[in-house]
Formats: C-alpha cells, sequence, structure tokens
C-alpha cells in the first residue's frame, strides 16, 4: 500500500499523547494507527501485537512494542509526538541552564561567558544595550559573534542531535506531528533522521531579532517566568507544523 509522503488527515482528531497511545493499541481498528505502521515498514498481516506505552522526562514520548511473526524478540519504536494547536506557533524543543550543555557539549569558558551574558545569567560588561538584564547576540563584539558562530557551526551536527533526538535508550526514532483539535486533524510522522536533516541543517546566523538560528531552530533566552531566574536558562523552538509542508 502506498501512502503520500506529506501529511495526513485523521478524523476523529487528536487532544492529548493518550490519544496517540490508545490509537496504536487499537490498530487493527485504527486506520491511522496502521498509517503509522507501515510508514515504519511494518506489515500488518505480520504483526502479532502492539503495545504503546507513556515516556516522560526524555526526548521520547511514546514507547511502541511490536512483536512480529517469526521474529525473535520485540521490536522497539521510540516516537516523539507534537502536538500543535496553532500552525505558525513554535514548540520549546530543549531548555537548561548553561552549565548543563557545557558538561553536555565540553563548552569552552570563552563560549560559555558568551552564552552566560546571552542568557542574563551574567550581565552585560558594556553599557549600551537594550536590555540591561542581558545582551543579545548582536549586541557582542565583532570577535565574539565570529568566535559563537564557528564554534556552532563546528558543534552543529552534535547540538541539533542532543535537542531532537537525545541520547541513549530513549533516544527519539521518529517525529509526530498532529494539530490538537478534536477532528479533521492534519498529522505527520518522520524518522528522526529526516527531521535531523529538515530542522538542523542550514545556515547559522544572528537574527534581526539578536537571537541564533541553527538551520530553522531558533537558539535564545528563555525569558518570561514572571521576572523568576529561570528566565536566564537557554531554549531552543522549533515550528513542528513546517514539517506538514515538506515531503520526504
Amino acid at each position: 500500500m502506498t501512502f503520500e509522503k506529506g501529511s495526513q488527515i485523521a478524523k476523529a482528531g487528536f487532544r492529548n499523547e493518550e490519544d496517540i497511545i490508545v490509537k496504536f493499541k487499537n490498530w487493527q481498528d485504527d486506520i491511522d494507527a496502521q498509517n503509522w505502521l507501515q510508514i515504519m515498514n511494518y506489515n500488518l498481516d505480520e504483526i502479532e501485537y502492539v503495545e504503546a506505552i507513556k515516556i516522560c522526562g526524555y526526548k521520547t514520548d511514546v514507547q511502541l512494542q511490536v512483536s512480529v511473526k517469526l521474529k525473535k524478540g520485540i521490536d522497539l519504536q521510540n516516537i516523539q509526538v507534537k502536538l500543535v494547536s496553532n500552525l505558525r506557533g513554535f514548540n520549546q524543543i530543549d531548555k537548561h541552564w548553561v552549565d548543563y550543555y557545557v558538561r553536555l557539549w565540553e563548552i569552552p569558558n570563552e563560549i560559555t561567558h558568551i552564552l552566560k551574558r546571552y542568557t542574563g545569567e551574567i550581565p552585560p560588561n558594556v553599557s549600551s544595550v537594550r536590555d540591561k538584564r542581558r545582551m543579545f547576540a548582536d549586541e557582542f563584539s565583532d570577535s565574539e559573534q565570529k568566535i559563537i558562530l564557528k564554534w556552532l557551526q563546528i558543534n552543529q551536527t552534535m547540538i541539533v542531535s542532543d535537542i531532537l533526538k537525545g541520547r541513549g535508550k530513549f533516544a527519539a526514532e521518529w517525529m509526530l506531528v498532529a494539530q490538537k483539535i478534536n477532528s479533521n486533524a492534519k498529522w505527520v510522522l518522520k524518522s528522526m533522521n529526516f527531521c535531523l536533516n529538515f530542522f538542523g541543517n542550514g545556515e547559522i546566523i544572528i537574527t534581526q531579532r539578536g537571537n541564533f538560528k541553527i538551520g530553522r531552530i531558533t537558539m535564545q533566552r528563555k525569558g518570561g517566568d514572571g521576572g523568576k531566574n529561570t528566565a536566564n536558562m537557554l531554549q531552543f523552538k522549533i515550528n513542528p507544523a513546517e514539517l506538514f509542508q515538506e515531503e520526504q
């Protein structure tokens, strides 16, 4: 059976991740779940059973356990679920204090100091800034801008993989994006390798608003939080709905 490579329509719609889990558990009667399994290269006639469980605290939101006839063992498929209510909105994909990324990526001190002034953990070291609490990317000296852009370029593949896919046994292998509405909802399921290229490949730039852009990924100060110090964390954002416009 052949499927469109772009988005599909689900008549029942989606409200939360539990809806995805229920669909997988009822795969024998659920057309969407059957489509998802076939996109994952399963032959429906060879499937014995499907179990789906919710995973918390990792890049994977739903882990699929698939038993296939004449095959020893159980296949595990890790799925990252993005429910979007606004097709033009952005979704936070990663957020931590700068020191977390320092340990993860072995960031040198010079880059760390730039990032902490960018988020506001360290106050600006110049007087002419748009926000006295922090510095925007375009407010760093030309040499500092070149240094951090070069570091991001060198480490682009690692950064994109960690913030989208993650590491370890719960690293995500698929991204399922669905509209968070009750009926006639769009959905699209793509392999994580496709998503890494789609969102993460491309030029690394400083935007007009003074943030960093890694391909289609925005890196910025978290902000908000009613003035709490957690506003000084570093976050990464994408618009998952952009996958609706693409074909693999």
